[in-house]
């Protein structure tokens, strides 16, 4: 019996953090593309160094707790916590110095345009 191919949820679902500005249906790419790739791939790291630096606080949580006294181990625990939270400052830090330059120069390096 045939039955009609229904499309899969993600081709119908509108993602609320990529940027869709770029995509129009029939047209061929253009430069412009660039704009959404660069825009949806930050969108995307953001959001895997948030994951990353949870996993590793977590990871560094289970090492300390586990390492039973072992001086070696809490140090790598300590070690493990420590890189985390200086890659989270590292990533605010950077967020907020862009934000601060584009507030006092006014010019508007937080967004990523071709111009045609």
């Amino acid at each position: 019996m045939w039955m009609p191919i229904k499309p899969a949820y993600a081709q119908t679902h509108n993602w609320f953090d990529i940027n869709t500005a770029c995509v129009t249906d029939g047209d061929v790419a253009t430069i412009k593309g660039l704009e959404c790739l660069f825009s949806n791939t930050l969108s995307v790291l953001t959001t895997v160094a948030g994951l990353v630096f949870f996993f590793m606080l977590i990871a560094g949580g289970f090492k300390m707790i586990f390492s039973g006294g072992d001086p070696k181990t809490a140090a790598s625990a300590r070690s493990t916590i420590t890189s985390a939270a200086i890659g989270l400052v590292v990533s605010i830090a950077a967020w907020l110095i862009l934000n601060f330059i584009e507030i006092f120069t006014g010019a508007p390096v937080t967004e990523f345009t071709i111009s045609s």
